[in-house]
């Protein structure tokens, strides 16, 4: 009886965070209208992760009109079966594509898309899909990181900037690396100090990871991680921040200079376009700055002129398609050569293998 009555409590809470909005069809709709459901691991006012997710959503749903029905749960861990609930949950409620945006999603939409083989769906971040109705995406963050660390080495006066990150893995790496070899290739004596906080998202140990940063002799901080509170503690610190996922220049503003952001809806745009009208062929996107999936925040007057201009110059060479990230000569910090001289990682599959952190570079946890 107890199990009982715990799986209606679950079932119950799973509806209570089932959020509707958009054209006047309802859930339900008609025809003519076809209900989206997303899943976002945090709440939609994080200040980074999660609302730059839903900044898309809202890019979707203004691009469609009455044409979508939006669904959309929060704080949907990365627990398999919490992932099916909430997705069950949008089904039962009309949804015909489903999109979840956390890499821990990833096997619970697996499945999904082998039960309900009529839906879409979408995911994130991770790697597994089929050939019928389940894909991916994700981008390549590295060239906005690389432009960012460009930023914070030529505004550091300390030589040690910091970076704030959620675990040891490749997509966290890729971001810590590249972000280091655009501070280094205008200050060949800046350093990195990384601390890990083993969650993608959590203010108060953001903030605390930030802080003992700030303590090392860090005067600029970035972020691999969900909120702002690196850099509100930057901030109160009277150091720099660059930030991560959106443009939070208005909430830090002593202290934000930039941030590699999202522009998630120029991809779901277009997909769900063809998904609406049954041309969808599952893919492994990976969006970059030529297209518009990704990019940077405008640098704000904290930024000098010169500063300025010279990320506009690699900008430009990135955009052209002619400045690798990931050039050869290059070790980790064991000492061991991980890109030979003259060579380069070049593709998504060499930079993806990934799984070190470059000379320079210190980590903790």
């Amino acid at each position: 009886m107890k199990k009982f009555l715990a799986i209606i409590l679950v079932l119950a809470l799973a509806l209570t965070t089932l959020v509707g909005c958009g054209g006047d069809g309802g859930a339900e709709g008609g025809d003519d209208v076809t209900t989206i459901g997303f899943l976002y691991i945090g709440p939609i006012t994080d200040g980074g992760y999660s609302q730059a997710q839903h900044e898309g959503t809202k890019a979707v749903e203004k691009y469609f009109g009455d044409k979508v029905k939006i669904l959309y749960a929060e704080n949907v861990t990365e627990e398999k079966q919490d992932v099916k609930t909430n997705a069950i949950n949008m089904i039962d409620n009309g949804a015909d594509i489903i999109i979840a945006t956390s890499f821990g999603h990833m096997d619970g939409m697996e499945e999904l898309a082998n039960e309900y083989p009529d839906k879409y769906f979408l995911h994130f971040s991770g790697y597994k899909m089929n050939d019928t109705n389940f894909g991916n995406y994700f981008g390549a963050m590295e060239e906005a990181r690389y432009l960012s660390g460009i930023v914070a080495g030529m505004m550091t006066e300390t030589n040690k900037i910091g970076y704030v990150a959620a675990y040891p893995y490749t997509e966290v790496l890729i971001g810590i690396n590249s972000f280091y070899l655009g501070a280094k290739s205008v200050n060949p004596d800046v350093t990195m100090n990384v601390v890990y906080i083993n969650t993608w998202g959590d203010a108060a140990l953001e903030k605390s990871a930030a802080e003992s940063l700030l303590a090392m002799g860090c005067d600029v901080l970035t972020q691999h991680a969900d909120t702002s509170a690196a850099q509100l503690a930057a901030e109160e610190a009277g150091c720099y921040a660059i930030g991560y996922n959106i443009d939070n220049s208005k909430v830090a503003p002593g202290s934000f200079l930039t941030a590699p952001i999202w522009h998630h809806e120029a991809y779901l745009i277009p997909t769900i376009e063809k998904m609406m009208a049954g041309e969808y062929v599952p893919e492994s996107y990976y969006g970059t700055m030529a297209d518009g999936y990704i990019g940077l925040a405008p640098l704000t007057d904290l930024v000098p002129d010169d500063v300025k201009a010279k990320v506009e110059e690699v900008k430009a060479q990135i955009l052209a398609g002619d400045f690798p990230i990931f050039v050869g000569p290059l070790k980790d910090n064991q000492g061991n050569v991980v890109v030979e001289d003259g060579d380069a990682l070049l593709t998504r599959e060499e930079i993806w293998a990934m799984d070190y952190i470059l000379e320079g570079i210190t980590a903790t946890e």
